[in-house]
C-alpha cells in the first residue's frame, strides 16, 4: 500500500519546486537591495519578483497525482475498509484541493439536486466515500475498486498562477470495466505555491437522443 505520507507529498509535490525557487529569488533580490539606493531597491525588487506562473508540468503532475490518490482510496477500501479510506481521501483533499481558500467549483459526475455542486470540503468527502447522512444518495464513487486511471487532455490553457483543462478521464476497475468522463479542471496556486484543484467538473458523455 502506498504510505498516505508519500501521496500526499506526491500531490504537493508540483508546486513545492515553485516555492523553493521563488524563496530563492526572494532572498537575493533582498540581498541586492540592502547595497542600493532607495529608487534601484524599488527598481530591483520590481525586477527580482517572480511572476507566479504554473507550468504544463505541474498540471498534468497533478493531473496524474490525482488519478493515483483515487486509485489508493479504493484500495485502502478494499484493504482497510472505509476508515482507512476515508482518512486517505481526507488526505488527497486537503493536498490536492482548495478548500481552505475558498469554495470549490466541485460538479461531480454522478450528483442530483439539491446536492449536485459540492462547494464544501464535507459535500466533496461525502461523494467520493459517503456515509454521510448530509448527503443520502452518495454511495461513495471513489470506493468503486478503480485500479488504474488514463487523463487525455484536449486543451489546456495557463494565464499565471490559474491554469484550466478539459479532455477525457477513462477509469478501470478490478473486473476490467472502464468508464470514460467528460473533466474539466482548474487549478490555482495558493500562497505557499502548491498547485490547488479550485473547478473539477465531470459529466458522462452525451449518447444521442
Amino acid at each position: 500500500m502506498l504510505n498516505r505520507n508519500l501521496l500526499v507529498a506526491a500531490l504537493l509535490g508540483t508546486g513545492l519546486a515553485f516555492s523553493s525557487l521563488a524563496h530563492s529569488h526572494a532572498a537575493g533580490a533582498a540581498a541586492a537591495a540592502t547595497a542600493a539606493t532607495p529608487a534601484a531597491q524599488a527598481a530591483t525588487a520590481a525586477r527580482a519578483t517572480p511572476a507566479r506562473t504554473i507550468t504544463e508540468a505541474q498540471v498534468l503532475a497533478a493531473q496524474q497525482a490525482w488519478g493515483r490518490a483515487l486509485v489508493q482510496i479504493s484500495t485502502d477500501f478494499a484493504s482497510g475498509g472505509l476508515a482507512r479510506a476515508t482518512a486517505t481521501a481526507s488526505a488527497v483533499l486537503d493536498a490536492a484541493y482548495g478548500y481552505q481558500m475558498g469554495p470549490v467549483l466541485f460538479k461531480p459526475t454522478l450528483t442530483t439536486a439539491p446536492h449536485t455542486f459540492r462547494t464544501t470540503r464535507e459535500g466533496a468527502l461525502a461523494y467520493f466515500v459517503g456515509n454521510n447522512p448530509a448527503f443520502p444518495n452518495d454511495r461513495g464513487f471513489a470506493l468503486k475498486g478503480w485500479t488504474n486511471v488514463e487523463v487525455r487532455n484536449a486543451a489546456m490553457l495557463i494565464h499565471g498562477d490559474i491554469a484550466k483543462t478539459m479532455g477525457n478521464v477513462t477509469l478501470t476497475n478490478r473486473d476490467g470495466t472502464r468508464t470514460t468522463v467528460d473533466k474539466t479542471w482548474g487549478y490555482r496556486l495558493d500562497p505557499q505555491g502548491n498547485l490547488r484543484i479550485v473547478l473539477h467538473h465531470s459529466s458522462l458523455p452525451f449518447t444521442g437522443s
